[in-house]
């Protein structure tokens, strides 16, 4: 599937949910949630802001906070926490698992079906409700360790 049939997809059923819990679908709306999911960066709300802003100059960061938060609550994208307080977004909702950079934050994608498939451990069943699980996997990613960066 390429990125043009995926975002289609995604598009159709964000208007889908849009129509549902009668959330008005704006210009503004549309614009973040297509980039958010063109990126595969799991960007920030001010990495998107700052994106946006010189196709849309009149958008503020309230706007897209609030975009992301209705897109998250209605399970079109997924918030991720990574080493810093800042949400960052991915609409990919597979699933999958993330790589991340100690020095430089960038987060990658990976999948992982054998993890994916595994049976949990019975101790976790007398936690509670477990709702998801993933992993992540901290480093430092080749072009940073190009850069000589060092641990």
């Amino acid at each position: 599937e390429d990125e043009t049939s995926l975002f289609k997809a995604k598009l159709k059923e964000f208007k889908q949910i849009c129509k549902e819990k009668g959330i008005k679908l704006t210009h503004q709306r549309m614009q973040i949630f297509h980039e958010i999911t063109i990126s595969e960066e799991h960007p920030s709300a001010e990495e998107i802001h700052k994106r946006l802003k010189p196709r849309l100059p009149m958008i503020s960061l309230d706007t897209v906070y609030r975009t992301l938060s209705i897109l998250e609550q209605y399970g079109i994208i997924a918030r991720v926490q990574v080493l810093d307080d800042r949400g960052r977004f991915d609409a990919n909702l597979t699933p999958h698992h993330h790589l991340v950079c100690t020095k430089c934050k960038c987060i990658q994608d990976f999948y992982w079906p054998v993890f994916n498939d595994m049976e949990l451990p019975p101790e976790t069943g007398q936690w509670g409700k477990i709702n998801s699980t993933h992993v992540e996997i901290r480093g430092i990613c080749e072009n940073c360790m190009k850069n000589k960066y060092d641990s």
